[in-house]
């Protein structure tokens, strides 16, 4: 059963944000922060956690634009995009990452954790493994803004996922960025995929691509200490 609960953020502000949170189904394998697209924590990222629950981790998503827009959840539509697109500009990347390094404490004392994050969470997840102890592995799915943070070093293993006919990022360009910085760090491009092709039900997305990603992703977690 998903639950809301609050995180008191390690930014100055000590600002209390709200998360969805799912406790493991059995064994406790570890805990994973799951981060949101720009439309915040809507029935996606709540199938998201819950699937992640299923497979044993302890999951927690954060509302990361609480500040700007409280409980913000946004339709997948030009409206609602323009709402995500403005709540993000109004969220500093750095109390992001505060938000992410609260999620992290609250889940260490349990076991190893991971994060996995999507569209905005993909970028927040690889900046996250660039400037914060205590993250086991991340795994990134079509972050815009992680070309950007190319040459940053990693703290942490890390998995870039992007999809070959997504219209918003150059697959080619930013596998070959990536790849020039990170030579061993993997960067997937799935061929019969857009932008998003983890959320089912899209007409851009290939249930099989979203499936070898899950998979992918899992992997990299249970290599890197999930029980």
């Amino acid at each position: 059963m998903t639950e809301t609960i609050k995180i008191r953020s390690t930014a100055a502000d000590g600002f209390e944000f709200a998360a969805l949170h799912a406790q493991p189904k059995g064994r406790r394998r570890g805990g994973v922060i799951v981060v949101q697209e720009i439309f915040g924590l809507d029935q996606y990222i709540l199938a998201d956690v819950e699937r992640w629950a299923a497979l044993g981790f302890e999951a927690l998503a954060p509302s990361m634009f609480d500040r700007a827009a409280p409980g913000f959840v946004g339709g997948h539509n030009a409206e609602g995009m323009a709402a995500g697109y403005a709540a993000r500009e109004k969220t500093d990347p750095q109390v992001a990452l505060a938000d992410v390094a609260a999620c992290i404490a609250f889940l260490a004392p349990r076991g190893p954790v991971f994060i996995v994050g999507y569209c905005y969470g993909g970028t927040v997840a690889w900046h996250a493994s660039t400037q914060l102890e205590g993250l086991a592995a991340a795994s990134s799915y079509y972050g815009g803004g992680v070309i950007d943070l190319a040459d940053l070093s990693l703290k942490n293993p890390v998995i870039c996922h992007f999809g070959r006919k997504d219209t918003y990022i150059p697959a080619d360009k930013v596998q070959a960025k990536l790849t020039a910085a990170h030579p061993i760090t993997p960067v997937y491009i799935y061929e019969n995929s857009g932008h998003g092709f983890n959320i089912e039900g899209r007409s851009d997305a290939d249930p099989a691509d979203a499936k070898l990603a899950r998979e992918r992703t899992l992997a990299l977690f249970v290599e890197h200490g999930a029980a």
